[in-house]
């Protein structure tokens, strides 16, 4: 089975499409999970929203996967829209009734988990140890730490750029840090890019996937 994974996605929608046609779908065994923020920023929220639900209508929620991140929180709990209004730019026609949008959001958990990994917006409780899952929202859907070192499973999230936790203006690549960490935030309403994180059950590797090559990662080294 091949696992991939993006993150941060903030209504970027080319960008988005140009990193989904770096995953071959007709492959049944293929996933990919989406680790939140998939709008605000960016030309065209609802245009994000509409791709990966059109995507889990096509192939299921089982295969495509989408989390919660804390601007999909801010949607859903504290009534701030979905388009670019806040931010001074028009609105975008959109294909859905807007309560289909909200009603999704709604509904997006927390975490995604398999045996080797846990996948969240920007991370967990690590001092919980095996009782991670109780690590509730703050964590899940906020945590700027971005801890290092390492855990019993591998944790994979965004919401932190890589270029901060990098500490490089210009790393918009995914950061590993050597043990159980995979950040894969890079920035995208800024740097134009979607880290496309790959896992491959079968070699029990990470690579990051281009459009006609996939590179394996390698811990960060500045």
């Amino acid at each position: 089975m091949k696992i991939y994974a993006m993150s941060d996605i903030h209504g970027c929608v080319r960008e988005f499409d140009e990193a989904l046609s770096y995953i071959d779908f007709s492959d049944n065994d293929t996933k990919l999970v989406l680790l939140g923020d998939y709008i605000h920023y960016g030309i065209d929220s609802y245009g994000v929203l509409d791709r990966i639900m059109d995507l889990q209508e096509k192939y299921g929620n089982e295969r495509i996967i989408a989390l919660m991140g804390n601007h999909e929180q801010m949607v859903s709990e504290r009534d701030y829209p979905i388009d670019n209004n806040r931010f001074g730019y028009f609105s975008i026609p959109h294909k859905r009734f807007a309560t289909d949008y909200i009603w999704w959001i709604k509904t997006l958990p927390l975490y995604y988990e398999t045996e080797k990994q846990i996948f969240c917006h920007a991370g967990i409780d690590e001092t919980l140890g095996e009782k991670w899952r109780d690590s509730g929202k703050k964590y899940f859907l906020w945590d700027s730490s971005h801890k290092t070192g390492s855990f019993y499973k591998d944790i994979i999230s965004g919401h932190i750029s890589t270029s901060d936790i990098a500490g490089i203006e210009d790393f918009h690549d995914i950061y590993f840090d050597g043990q159980s960490h995979y950040y894969i935030d890079g920035y995208t309403r800024k740097s134009g890019i979607i880290p496309v994180l790959l896992f491959d059950t079968n070699e029990d590797k990470y690579y990051r996937a281009y459009k006609s090559k996939i590179v394996p990662v390698q811990p960060f080294k500045k």
